[in-house]
């Protein structure tokens, strides 16, 4: 017999030189380092003030008072948001409609409006009555300045009924990701509606949910700042403005939300990317490695098994 041909040497693949992305993107290192530089050799920044402001009682009182706003607007928003999910999908017309025209108008109009017109809702309502409409049968009733002389109230209501919006398409989109099929399995078993949504759609969902609220989390907390419009400090950029406002230290001052700011949402972006990695078990692209490693020692080991049952079977016919 002919003797067998060598094997060639593995071929030594040498990698293409994109030289002209490094140059990219060393230009972009040395402008970003010349603006970081500029910046904090700035005189006008005056760090000193930055420093003094940063730990003030006055700056972590707003920023308590942020927080705190932050997450009872999410509360309100995300209780909200699953209301009016499961009425806009909802077989019922008159529940359909309804979430679809809250949905349309505080998605249609700028939140920046919606918290002027909050605070003034004085103006268009003087009493707010508890009763049958239409019919004179009233069983209480207050005066709309109770409302508005409670700025945190107001600042609940334009941002949480805001959010409640949104965070109630996030939630459809959830539960229309789950899988029909797994519905109807549920239905079969006798299960009711509310324990279906709660046992088998809303778990499956939050792996959709969880990192859109996140994001939406982040973003109410920086959209406080915006309460800043109706005075009286109820969130740290408004009382910080009130400050700058008599020092008129307006850099150094930014400065200080700014860093409070992005300490802040840093600390919610690895929240959240904890409750996704917890959501998200078995969806994963290291939970899919996984399973494809394992069935392919599956696979192997049954093939071994095959392979020694054959030669266990050809000595024995020898």
């Amino acid at each position: 017999m002919p003797a067998a041909a060598p094997r060639p040497d593995a071929i030594k693949a040498i990698p293409v030189r994109h030289w002209g992305r490094w140059i990219g993107a060393a230009v972009v290192v040395y402008l970003l380092a010349a603006l970081l530089y500029s910046f904090v050799r700035s005189p006008n920044v005056d760090w000193p003030t930055v420093w003094e402001y940063l730990f003030q009682p006055i700056t972590l009182i707003g920023l308590a008072r942020t927080i705190e706003l932050t997450i009872v607007c999410m509360v309100v928003g995300a209780a909200g948001g699953v209301m009016l999910a499961v009425m806009r999908l909802s077989d019922n017309p008159v529940l359909s409609w309804i979430a679809l025209g809250y949905i349309w108008f505080f998605r249609g109009t700028p939140v920046y409006v919606q918290i002027i017109l909050w605070a003034n809702i004085g103006v268009l309502w003087t009493k707010f009555y508890v009763g049958l409409p239409f019919t004179g049968l009233v069983v209480a009733s207050a005066d709309s300045g109770t409302l508005v002389n409670n700025l945190f109230v107001v600042a609940v209501l334009a941002l949480g009924l805001n959010e409640a919006a949104y965070a109630a398409e996030l939630v459809r989109a959830g539960i229309i990701s789950v899988d029909a099929g797994q519905m109807e399995a549920a239905s079969s078993l006798g299960m009711s509606p509310t324990l279906m949504m709660r046992r088998i759609v809303l778990p499956q969902a939050m792996r959709v949910i969880i990192p859109t609220m996140g994001n939406e989390t982040i973003s109410m907390l920086k959209t406080t700042s915006l309460l800043a419009v109706i005075g009286g400090g109820v969130e740290m950029f408004g009382r910080l403005q009130q400050v700058y406002a008599q020092t008129f230290q307006i850099i150094p001052l930014l400065v200080v939300a700014c860093i409070w700011y992005l300490i802040v949402t840093s600390i919610l972006t690895l929240i959240q990317a904890r409750l996704e990695a917890y959501f998200g078990k078995g969806f994963g692209e290291k939970e899919a490695e996984a399973a494809e490693k394992r069935t392919a020692r599956r696979t192997s080991k049954a093939a071994a098994a095959t392979l020694k049952a054959e030669t266990v079977q050809e000595g024995e016919s020898r």
